[in-house]
């Protein structure tokens, strides 16, 4: 059978949408044909730029015959309603991350699409792209050896403004979290991504220098199940802007330092063979170009979107599973908020083991 042609709708018209466009456009088999915002003017722009339908209301949208698959660009706490709607009309969902601001939302999501035989796929950009994907794979092959330390630091600066620019931003019920909710949570969906579950979580999340109701400064010590320790530190109140956010995966044999959006350092063949530093071998200028600080949401580049919709519709066409389902995404929800209830209590907070 002949590979289908999907329709594409985007819920939610604001900063995140033109990267799902930009994704849908380039995919092959893709095309959009709908757009939803809950303000019509946002929405009839979009729609009456790209020439196609647009909504004010999901469910009408959601009726649409050559509609397939929604992504959802809107704010995290909207994610569990809008996907659950969707998969019951037996459209697949692409989620922005965090896929939703409790486990328990998280969960029905998955549920659902999977009752509703739909695929669920979590935005996680970075796992598609260079230089990360090749970091995961030298971390299968045990290029490092024991894995003993993973790090992540997230430095990141938002002005007070930027959070006064939408009602929903630094909020529990809207952004569901701050810093590692919003900012943060990339850098550490890629740290258990490398290292694995994490087993035990110690945290403080602090609100030090915003007028917002969540964190804009957090740490956390992490045991993680196969035996290594980690760090994570995450604020939005840092300044200036352009400290790149870092994360560093160190083993027996070798260590692997991101910085920005490249490698800034990876080494192997210790402690018994010779150390090869292979960024060495790399060129100047993409080392430059890679290692640069994320400094506003826009700043990042749109292929790992591209990537994911493509996988999006490939999955559909070969029945399969999407690279970053919805078990994926939840994962580093549920650090976060292990996080968040560690600060609450005072107390180490022990993670359930996966289900099988």
């Amino acid at each position: 059978m002949a590979d289908r042609n999907l329709g594409f709708g985007i819920v939610g018209c604001g900063v995140i949408a033109p990267w799902h466009m930009a994704g849908i456009e380039a995919a092959k088999g893709a095309k959009l044909v709908a757009v939803c915002d809950a303000e019509e003017e946002k929405a009839k722009k979009l729609g009456q730029e790209k020439q196609v339908n647009y909504y004010t209301d999901l469910d009408k949208m959601l009726k649409q015959d050559d509609l397939n698959v929604i992504c959802l660009c809107t704010p995290s706490s909207l994610h569990p309603g809008q996907a659950i709607a969707g998969a019951k009309a037996g459209k697949h969902i692409i989620t922005e991350k965090p896929m939703a601001t409790t486990l328990e939302k998280a969960d029905e999501m998955i549920n659902v699409c999977r009752q509703q035989k739909v695929k669920l796929a979590c935005i996680f950009q970075r796992r598609a792209t260079e230089p990360f994907r090749s970091v995961k794979q030298a971390l299968e092959k045990q290029e490092l050896g024991k894995i003993i330390l993973g790090d992540c630091y997230l430095k990141y600066y938002r002005s007070q403004a930027y959070y006064d620019s939408a009602g929903w931003r630094g909020t529990w019920e809207f952004d569901g979290g701050g810093a590692l909710m919003n900012q943060g949570i990339h850098m550490i969906d890629l740290l258990q991504w490398y290292m694995g579950e994490v087993e035990t979580i110690y945290g403080s999340a602090q609100t030090l220098a915003r007028r917002i109701e969540v964190e804009d400064t957090a740490v956390a010590v992490l045991k993680f199940r196969n035996g290594a320790l980690g760090v994570i530190e995450g604020t939005t109140s840092v300044f200036p802007a352009d400290i790149p956010h870092r994360l560093e995966i160190h083993g027996e044999k070798g260590s692997i330092l991101i910085e920005g959006e490249g490698i800034k350092r990876w080494v192997t063949g210790g402690p018994d063979g010779e150390p090869v530093d292979k960024v060495e071998h790399r060129e100047e200028d993409e080392k430059k170009k890679t290692k640069q600080a994320i400094v506003s949401p826009t700043s990042i580049t749109t292929l790992g979107h591209q990537i994911q919709i493509q996988d999006m519709v490939d999955a559909v066409n070969e029945d399969r599973t999407p690279v970053v389902p919805g078990e994926e995404g939840r994962k580093s929800l549920e650090i976060i908020l292990g996080i968040y209830e560690s600060s609450k209590s005072g107390k180490p907070v022990r993670l359930p083991p996966p289900l099988l």
